[in-house]
């Protein structure tokens, strides 16, 4: 046995030493890397150059380290299109690459979430980051992750197993407080109870194995329903047969938990060697993975297996998909139906080559016949193309068929497990298609997934295929290249100067930046004692020294708005002093700051459009930018069908109007309430960076705003893909007109009410507060399913209802999806949303004739409660005040004058004396006791 020797420590380009288990910063050449900030990645093991043995006869090493193997994390935004606040959060993820040593950068430091007493304090200190979740690459899927020693509902042998290998599990959210509470027993057998497979008793919280209760459940209950056990459900029975039932339910439990207990507002922070301490503590690893999945699909008893995999899932492992055919036990009977085949014999195998059996002259006609088949010298050396030509001969000799009838103008072929013929070579791969596979390959490395997604024109097969040619393509380059090289004199590095080493801080540093480039591209500085290179899409090609390694370290960038349009000719900013702001006074120099730790927004912003409506950045295609108020949004969320070559020239519907003037040019929304109006102009315009600015108008040539119309449920639209025309303003109901908007305090505009409690707002208020729209997904009964509109949006199939919720509240677990979310297909929830649910009816109808038939319906209704009502609205009641026989409606009151007896009189007024009586600031002590109006319909308001 070799002796053990001491973990290599490995001295970087910066100085820093390094060794297994330390977290480094890992990037390649700049050029390489397109400007994308550095990868974070721990060390796992040190290797040397590929070919090379590890370790001699000895058990020594004997090679120098060239290559070393790194376990990826992820940040955020590498997975997601959702802002980031906080640039140290990363994503764990259980996948590794081997890649050069020289691409190691420096050190830094990552631990858990629950490891840190005082984040705030770790997060000011630099080169330092922190994770709660994992990530997968494979099934693009998040987990929850926390520490072993929290699980506590696991059988003793399997949670020592556990702690003692690895120092975190991964788990899906929801079985996260099943594993951390407490240890769950079997109430019938006194076995654990492992959460897939354990039902609670909704009254004795005691826990089953689903196979332990009689009968035995097939299936937990559905989300929202409860189970009971047989002695609970007796006991209930009895207690409603003797009328005794209590409605007091046991509360459950709440489940332990093992985060941190947030520090208090006046509790000192802890001191800088506890911080220390906590950033070298040693993380258990087995077989090099700190990490291992324990969740929904795991069945305990492998994880006490060391070979079981580590690695997350989608779905159970048991199954047909997943367990072997066993072949037949001798003397029993066959197994196979009649028809069938064995499994095995000789029926089923797929004979590929048999030119081991041929002859040494079938040999020798065979490859004759095989050299007339193709004139393409790169046919003849494709490893596809070969196969099945020797797949035919091989055919042809078992059929004892002459080797000439052999061709290879059919490029499908049968094999017998599959019923539709497929291609044995792929079609050749267009220009478009290479260059969209070698940019996807650039961004997502050899994660073939993603790629396939950006192709789009191949499938993941193809994408697996071209992938390999790809590779030895460039491989045979290379080698090319270096032969030519080494024939001619030259002494070049066995790889391309691209991934020869190279220290990237000397690489990416400009000695002295141009006069194009004199300023920082972010924080538009002039000063700096060093400059870098800038990532695509900023402002100039160079960042400061402070930005430069936030950027590369951190991903943020502190970027400054830049007015897009050219300074004016005049000579009047000519008098602004160096690095003051376009829109600041000319005498105040502009504050650049120097906080390398600062989480400004992300730089994709500065290449790529923001939506006004889901706050996500989009490349020009998939969110559109106005050309002439810069208003920017996802298509999908305003109606907006633009063609590719017209992204740069799209206009907004309100900027559009204003060339056209087709509709009105007095933009105020008719559902909110009326506005303040500048008296310099003649309207006020929805601002650009506000997705109020998308408005559409109505069949009155007017306008109302896209979310309004949207979230208001009586609106309709005469071409719900386009969001206009917007119809039906005028069937909606009186109450949302005359009750009050809970945020501006205002009435005139029509109401909406929040989703999970009482308060009614209107849309645009409800927009400007924060609060959250969206659309729930609800189950709809079986009966109801011939009546209802049903929509399949992703995975979830059921009723669409929009959904308006105060922002603080807390969030449920609904399914509910924002407005810019997109399914397969590319369409945004508002978008199937209105399709189905917003479009009026256009069968043998005309849009000025579908007014008319809801002015008639209004005009009957009326008509029907003055018919009804005809006693109150004979020709003896007349107004008190005025005398007036004619009112829109009367309203009632007793007066003291017209007291008969013990009672008051009764008396009526008009519509116009009984709104100056509520105006009048004495209305307060009159002598009226009670007054109620008659409304159209005949029902009585109480006035007060």
């Amino acid at each position: 046995m070799p002796a053990p020797t001491s973990p290599p420590l490995v001295t970087l380009r910066n100085g820093d030493q390094v060794k297994v288990n330390d977290h480094v910063y890992c990037s390649p050449a700049w050029s390489v890397r397109d400007g994308t900030p550095y990868s974070i990645a721990r060390i796992m093991e040190f290797l040397p150059a590929q070919g090379t043995p590890t370790l001699d006869s000895n058990g020594k090493r004997n090679e120098p380290f060239t290559r070393v193997r790194l376990a990826w994390y992820y940040r955020p935004s590498d997975v997601s299109d959702r802002p980031v606040a906080d640039s140290r959060l990363l994503l764990a993820a259980i996948y590794s690459e081997v890649c050069d040593l020289n691409q190691l950068r420096a050190r830094c430091h990552v631990i858990h979430r629950d490891k840190i007493s005082d984040l705030a304090g770790w997060k000011k200190r630099p080169d330092r980051f922190y994770f709660t979740r994992l990530f997968d690459p494979w099934i693009r899927k998040e987990f929850e992750v926390i520490q072993a020693s929290s699980l506590r509902n696991l059988p003793e042998h399997i949670r020592d197993v556990l702690v003692s290998r690895y120092e975190y599990v991964v788990a899906e959210k929801e079985i996260v407080p099943d594993l951390t509470d407490e240890v769950r027993l079997c109430a019938t057998c006194e076995k654990w109870c492992p959460p897939p497979e354990t039902v609670q008793c909704d009254r004795c919280k005691n826990f089953f194995h689903m196979g332990c209760v009689s009968p035995p459940l097939l299936a937990k209950p559905s989300r929202g329903y409860g189970w009971t056990c047989a002695p609970c459900s007796r006991q209930h029975e009895e207690e409603v047969d003797s009328h005794e039932v209590r409605h007091h339910t046991p509360v459950a439990p709440k489940p332990k938990s093992n985060a941190p207990a947030p520090r208090g507002r006046g509790r000192p922070r802890k001191d800088r060697v506890l911080a220390e301490k906590e950033e070298n503590e040693e993380i258990k690893h087995f077989r090099m993975w700190p990490f291992r999945y324990f969740g929904q699909y795991t069945v305990a008893e492998d994880t006490l297996d060391p070979d079981d995999f580590i690695f997350p899932r989608a779905a159970t492992r048991v199954g047909p998909k997943y367990q072997v055919n066993t072949f037949p036990i001798a003397g029993a009977e066959n197994q196979y139906p009649a028809g069938e085949e064995e499994r095995g014999s000789e029926a089923t195998i797929e004979v590929l080559s048999l030119v081991n059996e041929m002859s040494p002259e079938e040999l020798a006609a065979m490859e004759t016949y095989k050299s007339t088949l193709t004139r393409s010298e790169r046919l003849k050396h494709n490893v596809d193309w070969v196969s099945e030509a020797i797949h035919r001969f091989s055919n042809a000799w078992l059929t004892r068929r002459d080797m000439a009838t052999v061709n290879m103008q059919n490029a499908s072929c049968l094999e017998k497990w599959k019923t539709d013929p497929s291609r044995y070579i792929d079609r050749d791969w267009t220009e478009i298609e290479k260059a969209a596979f070698e940019d996807a390959i650039l961004t997502h490395g050899a994660e073939l997934r993603p790629v396939r997604d950006e192709v789009k024109s191949r499938k993941m097969p193809e994408v697996v295929r071209y992938y390999g040619h790809w590779k030895n393509m460039k491989l045979g380059e290379e080698n090319r290249r270096i032969k030519a090289a080494r024939a001619s004199g030259l002494s070049l590095p066995d790889r391309p100067p691209s991934r020869a080493a190279s220290v990237d801080d000397e690489a990416s540093i400009i000695a002295e930046p141009t006069k194009a480039n004199s300023s920082c591209g972010a924080c538009r500085t002039r000063e700096s004692e060093v400059w870098w290179k800038a990532p695509k899409g900023l402002v100039t090609n160079v960042l400061c020294d402070n930005c430069g390694i936030s950027w590369r370290k951190y991903a943020d960038l502190n970027v400054r708005p830049f007015r897009e349009e050219t300074i004016s000719k005049t000579g009047k900013s000519a008098d602004k002093r160096e690095g003051t702001p376009l829109a600041g006074p000319a005498a105040k120099r502009a504050r650049t700051s120097s906080n390398v730790h600062a989480t400004p927004p992300s730089s994709t912003a500065s290449q790529q459009n923001r939506c006004s409506a889901c706050s996500k950045n989009g490349l020009p295609g998939k969110v559109l930018r106005c050309k002439n108020c810069s208003f920017k949004a996802h298509p999908g969320v305003m109606g907006a069908t633009v063609d590719v070559t017209g992204v740069d020239n799209w206009l907004c519907d309100l900027c559009s109007n204003a060339k056209t003037q087709e509709y009105s040019v007095n933009y105020d929304c008719l559902l909110c309430p009326r506005t303040r109006k500048d008296p310099k102009k003649k309207h006020l315009n929805p601002p650009a960076d506000s997705f109020l600015r998308s408005c559409k108008p109505t069949e009155g040539q007017a306008w109302v705003h896209s979310i309004c119309s949207v979230f208001i449920p009586e609106i309709n639209y005469s071409d719900a893909t386009r969001l206009r025309l917007v119809e039906g303003i005028s069937t909606i109901p009186p109450y949302r007109w005359m009750n009050k908007c809970t945020l501006c305090d205002q009435s005139g505009g029509a109401v909406v009410r929040c989703s999970d409690c009482p308060a009614e707002y209107h849309v645009s208020c409800a927009w400007k507060a924060g609060h959250k729209f969206g659309f729930e997904m609800q189950a709809v009964k079986a009966s109801r399913r011939e009546t209802t509109t049903i929509v399949d949006f992703r995975d979830f199939n059921g009723h669409m209802v929009p959904t308006v919720t105060c922002k603080g509240h807390p969030a449920h677990r609904r399914e509910r999806f924002e407005m810019c979310e997109m399914n397969e297909l590319g369409e945004t929830a508002l978008q199937v949303y209105c399709k189905n649910y917003k479009q009026a009816p256009l069968d043998n109808t005309h849009g000025l004739l579908r007014k008319a038939k809801r002015l008639d319906q209004i005009i009957q209704t009326e008509e029907d409660s003055v018919d009804s009502e005809s006693t109150l609205a004979s020709s003896d009641m007349h107004c008190w005040s005025c005398g007036t026989e004619y009112s829109p409606c009367f309203y009632s009151f007793t007066v003291k004058e017209f007291m008969v007896g013990d009672e008051f009189g009764e008396a009526w007024e008009c519509h116009n004396c009984h709104m100056k009586q509520l105006q009048a600031p004495s209305s307060s002590s009159s002598s009226r006791n009670h007054v109620e109006g008659m409304n159209g319909n005949g029902s009585a308001i109480a006035v007060s």
